[in-house]
């Protein structure tokens, strides 16, 4: 993994003029030197001045700053990001806090769901159902000649919250590359976004005159998972070093997929294991504020769609590897609960769908429990038997934790872990303030989105944590590239969960964030790539013959930064 866009080394490339000028990867615009304007063709295709890479940085920030709705400044950058790569990630690491959000959630859902709308030009590989027969010539000629680390892929059935958005899918594998980059130093061009474009669902696209998909209902069952396969052989027979990430696949499919192919090569689902991943470093965080354990609480997740399960299941793995519980009582702590209200026996085969089964509850521990018609049990009678510590929210239904259930919950302990994690903002199930408020400042919070400070009753601020994936997951998947581990083991996330837990503001001071804040999160990331292929030594899986006390040297030299390098002409060279 050589480090393009070190200043300090020298690229020999064969392009010259308008062939260099449109290539986002070698494109320098006003900063190529006179030098390299002589040796490249480019004299008469520049201006006179020669700028640095910062005030590149000003001028684009200012023309960013002319734009006021965020999908404007959405479109600018993807435009940016076309022309100069450096450029591009330079001025968003300088206003990395600020732009995250609309490079990423929650803009980048708009620009998605008005994907056919804005095309300008493509971006990745679309593979696409009716022309699955060219699946490997088309794969092939895209990655001719390039090393690929990071593969990252969706089928766009559940987009950021907004459903089924069809081919608009490269949007978010590509959008998901970009942090990969920007917070772990994965090279730009070591990355595939791909699109599988296996129907949609969403009528609205499907009536769409101008929609550029495959204009026909989503595909599903054999077919579908034929498809799927054609394209992870193609990966694991070209690139079997490589990691693939798979993103915003629909809840029959995401974890059904994962567990498919773990054990067959690097695989990574963010909203399966990352959302679990931060959210299991966030509770460690606060288990370390209450000097306690994991194996100590009581879970209840609202809503056990993809995330709250992934959550479930990360936090269980926790409490077996740093706790040293076994499985089948680990599994007990938790308490979860869909549409149908808490997951228990008597709900049947229905209303219990696939992948819960290990958390169903048993019906004789619910004897006496108030229930309606249906006998389904609601969130607050929940919370009055279970006594929870630990209540997290991944419904996207807003206010669901009412002042009732949240004072409820604070009778039973004496500082309630409240972590409502569904995005946006006006979907989360508590406000922090409202959540603060009712339990007297006893809480201990995280949200999904950005939030400001709340007022404790000493008038004190409560910082209250985003809990981002982006705080982890480049990280974890650096580290599986890295390390060259064939799987992406369990043991290797969590390893990275708890270097990232360590590095919480809330150890040192309750009052401040559970997890470290956005801005850190290049460093956090490569504290966690570090954690992971330390890990993946120790355990014998890296395919790196590399000395644990040699890994944070090595994962440094391997991050690339936007930063120019020195040219020269060679028509031999890279292209």
């Amino acid at each position: 993994m050589t480090n393009i866009a070190d200043a300090k080394l020298i690229h020999r490339v064969a392009l010259r003029g308008e062939a260099i000028l449109t290539s986002p990867r070698w494109n320098k615009g006003t900063a190529f030197t006179i030098d390299e304007r002589k040796a490249f063709a480019l004299t008469g295709r520049l201006p006179f001045r020669v700028n640095t890479l910062d005030e590149q940085c000003d001028r684009a920030y200012d023309q960013l700053e002319a734009r006021k709705e965020p999908l404007r400044k959405n479109t600018f950058l993807q435009s940016l990001k076309d022309q100069n790569w450096v450029l591009y990630y330079a001025l968003i690491s300088r206003h990395l806090k600020e732009l995250t959000p609309i490079i990423y959630t929650p803009t980048e859902a708009e620009a998605i769901s008005n994907y056919s709308h804005l095309f300008r030009r493509s971006e990745g590989l679309y593979l696409t159902f009716p022309t699955a027969d060219a699946m490997e010539e088309d794969f092939l000629e895209q990655t001719k000649g390039r090393q690929i680390d990071l593969i990252v892929c969706s089928d766009a059935e559940q987009i950021l919250g907004i459903g089924d958005q069809g081919v608009g899918g490269i949007g978010i594998s590509a959008a998901k590359s970009v942090i990969y980059t920007l917070l772990a130093g994965v090279n730009p061009a070591n990355s595939l976004s791909v699109t599988l474009d296996v129907g949609t669902d969403n009528e609205d696209l499907l009536r769409d005159r101008l929609y550029v998909g495959w204009p026909h209902k989503r595909v599903r069952g054999q077919e579908y998972d034929d498809f799927v396969d054609r394209f992870v052989q193609l990966v694991r027979k070209h690139y079997p070093h490589s990691l693939l990430h798979f993103e915003d696949f629909g809840v029959t499919n995401a974890k059904r997929l994962l567990d498919k192919y773990r054990d067959k090569h690097a695989v990574f689902n963010d909203d399966v294991q990352g959302t679990g991943a931060v959210t299991l470093a966030c509770i460690m965080s606060a288990v370390g504020v209450t000097k306690s354990k994991l194996a100590d609480q009581r879970f209840i997740v609202f809503g056990a769609g993809s995330a709250g399960l992934g959550i479930a299941r990360q936090i269980r793995d926790g409490m077996v590897t740093i706790d040293g519980m076994d499985k089948d009582e680990a599994n007990k702590r938790f308490y979860l609960l869909d549409r149908f209200g808490l997951i228990k026996e008597s709900l049947g085969a229905e209303k219990i769908r696939e992948g819960v089964q290990e958390f169903v509850r048993p019906d004789a521990e619910w004897e006496g429990v108030p229930a309606n018609d249906q006998g389904e049990i609601g969130l607050l009678d929940v919370v009055k038997k279970v006594k929870p510590t630990v209540l997290i929210g991944c419904s996207t239904k807003a206010g669901a934790f009412t002042e009732e259930v949240v004072r409820e919950m604070a009778k039973g302990c004496e500082r309630p872990i409240i972590l409502p994690l569904s995005n946006p903002s006006k979907l989360h199930e508590a406000t922090p303030e409202d959540a603060m408020a009712w339990t007297d400042g006893k809480a201990l919070l995280a949200t999904g989105s950005p939030f400001p400070p709340c007022k404790l009753p000493n008038g004190k601020e409560y910082v209250v944590a985003e809990c981002n994936n982006a705080l982890i997951y480049p990280g974890l998947g650096f580290g599986a590239m890295l390390s060259k581990a064939r799987e992406l083991t369990d043991t290797m996330i969590i390893a990275g969960t708890r270097r990232l837990a360590s590095l919480a503001p809330a150890l040192k001071n309750p009052d401040d964030a559970l997890l470290p804040d956005f801005e850190e999160a290049p460093e956090v990331n490569y504290e966690v790539a570090v954690a992971v292929v330390e890990q993946a030594i120790e355990e014998g899986g890296a395919g790196v013959d590399w000395k644990k006390e040699e890994v944070r040297e090595k994962v440094r030299e391997a991050q690339w930064k936007p930063l120019y390098g020195t040219y020269v002409y060679d028509p031999k060279g890279q292209t």
